[in-house]
């Protein structure tokens, strides 16, 4: 990875209390992982970013080895990074994902 690669991840991570990286947008997510990621986080009402990874191969690739994590998408919240679908849909069973989200909303 480039440094400058790792400064745009650094800084989209940084600037984004919740961020999805994931194929296509949230209006129109472009796989099942990504919608499922997509249509938690719209469940519990709050203000997210995403990244269209399908846009940009430097960062489709290079998110992977930031996070070290193989699939797409990715969710950060806070700065760190929680996991992909199931992590985030096994969050949100557990009631954790809201924990999670309320402390970065509130930071």
């Amino acid at each position: 990875m480039t440094p400058e690669l790792k400064e745009r991840l650094d800084s989209l991570v940084q600037t984004n209390k919740i961020l999805v990286f994931m194929k296509g947008s949230k209006l129109m997510p472009q796989c099942g992982f990504s919608n499922n990621a997509v249509q938690i986080l719209n469940s519990l009402g709050v203000p997210y970013e995403t990244v269209d990874v399908l846009e940009d191969y430097d960062i489709r690739q290079g998110i992977k080895e930031y996070s070290n994590w193989p699939t797409i998408p990715q969710v950060y919240i806070n700065g760190e990074f929680v996991g992909g679908s199931d992590v985030l849909i096994e969050l949100y069973q557990q009631g954790e994902l809201q924990q999670l989200v309320e402390v970065a909303l509130a930071s």
